[in-house]
């Protein structure tokens, strides 16, 4: 069995963060493990708390996965301090992981900034380069590079400038677009595009969680980035397109539906 690591933040509701990742991994059939960076309360309705955990035992925990286990792919989500950054970035470095995917989260659906700016600028600094494909949502990707992007040639034009950040692949996603979603993949040479029909739900909590873990598992499980990332867009359109009217918010998506089909558990 392959298995999968996944560095982030942790959502008690369940919807988001190290829960959606672990959910995401064991619908892919590859055994997922997590490194803790942070501790939020947090709902349907938005983020009320954050507590980070120290960067001491964050690397502890790297070293306790990487020491005894083989590790077939990492993502890396939620990270909130400099003090973090640098830490990841530096076991990392140690460990050198050949399958790692960046979800660059700075800013929660509910509009909570979970990054400083200085703490912006490191992430891009020392994690982007360790990156096998950075996966930033439009607001994100207008953090890192300052332009307006509201168009497919303006994501172009940042997935352009944030590979040249150094970043080796760029999946700048389209969901924030008016109209149908389009992610923009950029290698460097060329783009790739992947559109998928706009769901009519406000159930996409931990939607950009899902999709990178989606892209860990099947990049671990041996398919190239390409092929990757369009099977991980079909298995988040329909988590989404089934989503969970949960809680009085933005409710989670559908981690296991298509397996709990599968086995007759829902019609």
């Amino acid at each position: 069995m392959k298995k999968v690591l996944t560095i982030a933040g942790s959502d008690c509701s369940g919807g988001a963060g190290i829960q959606a990742d672990l959910k995401t991994f064991s619908a892919h059939g590859v055994f997922g493990m997590s490194v803790i960076t942070a501790v939020t309360a947090q709902n349907t309705q938005g983020v009320f708390a954050v507590q980070d955990i120290s960067r001491e035992v964050i690397a502890k925990q790297i070293k306790a996965i990487f020491d005894d286990i083989e590790v077939d792919g990492v993502k890396i989500g939620m990270v909130s301090q400099v003090e973090i950054i640098q830490t990841i970035a530096e076991e990392l470095r140690r460990y050198q992981p050949q399958m790692v995917v960046l979800d660059p989260v700075m800013v929660s659906k509910s509009g909570y900034h979970l990054l400083n700016q200085k703490a912006e600028t490191t992430l891009v600094k020392e994690l982007l380069p360790l990156a096998l494909v950075v996966t930033p949502n439009i607001p994100e990707a207008e953090v890192i590079t300052s332009l307006r992007i509201k168009t497919i040639p303006e994501m172009e034009e940042a997935a352009r400038e944030i590979y040249q950040m150094g970043a080796k692949n760029v999946l700048l996603k389209g969901g924030h677009l008016e109209e149908d979603s389009i992610d923009v993949l950029y290698d460097g040479q060329e783009f790739s595009y992947y559109p998928s029909p706009r769901i009519a739900t406000k159930n996409t909590h931990g939607t950009g969680c899902t999709l990178s873990s989606a892209i860990a598992s099947n990049l671990a499980l041996g398919h190239d980035l390409k092929e990757a990332i369009a099977l991980a867009k079909d298995y988040i359109t329909v988590a989404i397109e089934h989503s969970l009217a949960i809680g009085k918010g933005v409710g989670p998506t559908h981690h296991f539906y298509t397996l709990y089909k599968k086995a007759g558990l829902i019609e």
